[in-house]
């Protein structure tokens, strides 16, 4: 069940006129890896944008619409929540749950129980709420 459909399509629309930023020289240098690193030497043709060749670099302007920022890719908002207070504060029907870092097995599965009892899309349970 996805919800906010025209959201992600949108999203996914706006994704495909974006460049793929790579590290600049990772095409060249096996020890660099491809992911993005902000050119910052004081001659560095990419960051002064001086050569036709080379990749954009990361702008503000190839950024997502902002309506569909911190949208899960089911559609729904990604919530973290520590206890259930925090899960009392959120609608199942547009907001879903990821468990902080820090929450124990235990308190995890009473979340977990209240969770579906409420119908929350849970993103990462890691507990089985029935038994135990």
């Amino acid at each position: 069940m996805t919800i906010n459909k025209d959201l992600l399509a949108k999203r996914a629309e706006v994704k495909k006129h974006k460049p793929d930023f790579v590290r600049p020289e990772s095409w060249r240098y096996v020890r660099l890896h491809t992911n993005w690193r902000k050119p910052k030497g004081i001659d560095h043709h990419q960051r002064k944008q001086k050569s036709r060749g080379r990749p954009g670099l990361v702008k503000i302007g190839y950024g997502g619409p902002r309506n569909s920022k911190g949208l899960h890719p089911s559609g729904f908002t990604d919530n973290l929540v520590f206890n259930l207070a925090d899960l009392a504060k959120l609608d199942p029907k547009k907001d879903g749950v990821r468990f902080g870092h820090s929450v124990g097995t235990r308190r995890r599965k009473e979340i977990v129980v209240i969770a579906i009892e409420k119908k929350f899309k849970i993103f990462n349970a890691r507990v089985s709420a029935v038994g135990s």
